[in-house]
């Protein structure tokens, strides 16, 4: 498999893990490699932001070890690729010199995948590994994620997902979002995600491999949202969130035409996984409704 091949697979990979990219309420910094600098471009942008750590930096094996520390065993680097400038020759073709540029690739780790983590090796290159100003937390709404009953293990990503095979959610900092309604409203849809687990609400399709774009992804997506939607409502959000949800769902319209009982289906799901969420409901296998997610 040439540089090209692996470089395709990666990205066929990450679509089928179900990102979506165009719906990001929050602040993204570019990847950067931690002892240069120097931002990565191109394709390596989409292959180490869809990573899933809370750093934007990044470093080699050597490096890290240069600045005395350790890569974590166990861990997985990510790669990122360039073009490797060779000696300029003749080409027979056209007569004219010219310079072959071949692809390359070399692996990188997140500083969050190192020993004496981020602050020891920010504090050794003199970086500032300060956030950005809080974003003030809304009572309601806390109330609302602190009493949803055997909640999933929420962790610092730098994208929103929830993950059905270790049943853990995952949420960029409050502070990286633009406001306090848009970190909520992105946590109640990943919270909703997880009600498909089994030791909850339960929708079997969602704990099974799914197509991005799919017809069963697409309409999880809509319980999901329509779910937000309604934990927000109970919250006194709902004015600040319609908007953006309105247009994240006109994204999956195509998706979902032809199906004339999926929206009240949905809603139904939805309504399900909120009074789960609220702890109105508790979990119950003969009540749960299988709906193709």
């Amino acid at each position: 498999m040439n540089v090209y091949e692996i470089v395709t697979q990666t990205i066929i990979e990450k679509l089928e893990a179900g990102e979506v990219p165009w719906r990001r309420p929050w602040v993204t910094s570019a990847p950067k490699n931690l002892v240069s600098g120097k931002e990565y471009r191109g394709i390596n942008t989409f292959m180490l932001g869809a990573s899933g750590f809370p750093r934007p930096e990044w470093l080699t094996f050597n490096q890290a070890a240069k600045l005395g520390a350790t890569v974590r065993a166990g861990e997985r680097s990510n790669m990122v690729v360039y073009f490797n400038v060779g000696e300029e020759r003749l080409n027979a073709k056209t007569g004219k010199l010219s310079k072959p540029f071949l692809l390359r690739y070399s692996r990188v780790f997140n500083i969050s995948q190192c020993n004496h983590g981020e602050q020891t090796l920010t504090a050794k290159l003199g970086l500032d590994a300060a956030r950005s100003a809080p974003v003030p937390s809304i009572e309601a709404c806390d109330a609302i994620v602190c009493g949803m009953p055997n909640r999933p293990n929420v962790k610092a990503s730098d994208r929103a997902w929830y993950r059905p095979s270790t049943d853990e959610v995952g949420i960029p900092d409050k502070s990286t979002f633009y406001s306090s309604e848009g970190f909520y409203a992105t946590l109640f849809h990943e919270l909703t995600h997880s009600t498909a687990h089994p030791s909850r609400v339960g929708r079997p399709e969602v704990m099974e491999s799914q197509n991005f774009g799919s017809a069963n992804y697409s309409r999880e997506e809509l319980i999901a949202e329509m779910g937000s939607a309604m934990l927000c409502g109970i919250a006194g959000i709902s004015p600040a969130t319609v908007e953006n949800s309105a247009a994240y769902l006109r994204s999956w319209i195509s998706a979902l035409r032809g199906d004339s009982k999926l929206v009240v289906a949905a809603a139904s799901q939805a309504q399900k996984a909120a009074d789960y969420i609220r702890g109105i409901v508790a979990k119950s296998s003969s009540e749960s409704e299988p709906v193709e997610a």
